[in-house]
């Protein structure tokens, strides 16, 4: 992150520099380089604006999961889809509190809840920080984890239908199918990628304590009872055809969403508050104290990682106020534009990876365009794009901000293949089916 960031940052300025020495003052126009520092001044301000605005679902959802954890039903999930886990995570043992936050991020983020994914995705960052060996550096765990996430396996891109149905979209979910083609391919093959780039950036092999639940870095040793006593066994999965009839349940999903997604999507963070703090009131948990001590963490979290958004958003609001990202459009879409990808849909592609927020501008913008609506190819390719990938740039700032990982080794690389891998998928299916 340290190459990427002063990268971006340098580039801007180069670039900025090059047209203040260039610009010829004019009655009411603005200098490159004053426009420049507008956009460092708004973006941290930016930045900080929306760690703010994280602070509450941060809070709610995080506290949330204190409650189903207090519960058990971390444990639950965690034995239910061991026979997965187990393999795509083989350093992180099954029964650990990280296996049930990852279940809980990848559900958010296939629901399409959006932030609401985030405090999971902190949490389980938090729980595989405690099984690091390697403090300050990324394990396979981390950077597989954070690679699933920015290849944002979603069934349901409810802002995205949103969006289309307020442009005027006569179909504005027509974009299920393809967001579902193109997000189940693009984390199959981010998995498979980031397992090989695994081998090109290799660790030391992870210990772990003979109690999976211990942090290896407590600096307090065991007193003699807890010598003595036996760890606590591995928790089995459940029976096969359980684990099988999940799984049926989870596909029978898919159908649903397509057919009854519009529906749906309002009930889904309600149901969830719900059906969170009744799981703890069943399990007999003092919900209301539990939840005040999750949200406490939550509060923590927010404040903790608003100087990485500063960073990352402040190199971006560069890039975007230099005009770098329009030169870099205006160079390769005449390319890409003759294998589908016209300089629309480019500009939507890097905005992606770089900011949430100014992927929503700029999808707005061009499905809003009379010339091109949201029912065009161009506007389904965008509105796929969005509902396909996830903002690389700003995950790996928060996750690894989160629990202060420097050294995030082949992090990036995996995110932006899984990146790529969105764009050519989505290009394909809008193709097909609407090209």
């Amino acid at each position: 992150m340290n190459v990427v960031f002063f990268s971006m940052v340098v580039v801007a300025f180069l670039k900025t520099a090059w047209h203040q020495l260039r610009w010829i003052p004019a009655a009411g126009s603005v200098s490159p380089m004053e426009r420049l520092s507008k956009a460092v001044v708004e973006s941290a301000a930016g930045s900080v604006e929306l760690a703010l605005g994280l602070i509450g679902v941060m809070t709610l959802f995080l506290g949330l999961m204190k409650v189903a954890e207090a519960g058990g039903l971390l444990t639950i999930l965690s034995r239910l889809i061991r026979p997965l886990t187990v393999r795509l995570f083989p350093d992180v043992p099954a029964e650990h509190p990280a296996m049930g936050a990852m279940i809980l991020n990848f559900s958010a983020n296939v629901m399409g809840l959006g932030n609401a994914a985030t405090p999971f995705g902190i949490r389980a960052m938090q729980e595989l920080e405690k099984l690091n060996p390697h403090r300050g550096t990324a394990t396979d765990a981390m950077v597989l984890f954070i690679a699933i996430n920015t290849a944002s396996l979603t069934l349901l891109p409810t802002g995205v239908i949103a969006l289309r149905a307020a442009a005027g979209s006569s179909n504005p979910a027509g974009i299920l199918p393809t967001t579902l083609f193109a997000t189940f391919c693009s984390t199959l093959l981010t998995i498979l990628v980031t397992k090989a780039y695994q081998r090109l950036c290799p660790v030391p092999p992870a210990r772990f304590p003979e109690n999976p639940l211990q942090d290896p870095s407590a600096d307090d040793p065991p007193s003699a009872p807890e010598l003595a006593a036996p760890p606590p066994p591995p928790l089995a999965s459940y029976p096969a055809w359980i684990c099988v009839l999940a799984l049926t349940a989870v596909i029978a999903v898919i159908p649903i969403t397509v057919v009854w997604g519009k529906a749906i999507s309002p009930w889904i963070v309600p149901a969830l508050v719900t059906a969170f703090l009744g799981f703890g009131a069943a399990r007999k948990v003092r919900i209301y104290e539990v939840f005040v001590e999750g949200a406490r963490d939550g509060f923590e979290v927010a404040v903790k990682i608003i100087p990485y958004l500063v960073a990352i958003l402040v190199a971006i609001g560069m890039l975007r106020a230099s005009g770098v990202l329009d030169t870099v459009v205006g160079t390769l879409g005449t390319w890409t534009s003759r294998v589908g990808l016209p300089a629309e849909g480019l500009l939507m592609a890097m905005m992606r990876s770089l900011s949430g927020s100014g992927a929503y501008g700029v999808l707005a913008s061009i499905i809003n365009n009379p010339e091109i609506g949201p029912d065009s190819y161009t506007g389904y390719l965008v509105s796929t794009l969005q509902g396909s990938s996830e903002t690389t740039f700003y995950v790996l700032a928060v996750y690894f901000g989160s629990v202060q990982v420097k050294r995030i080794r082949h992090a990036l690389a995996a995110g932006l293949t899984g990146d790529v891998i969105a764009v050519v998928m989505s290009v394909f299916i809008c193709w097909y089916l609407y090209g």
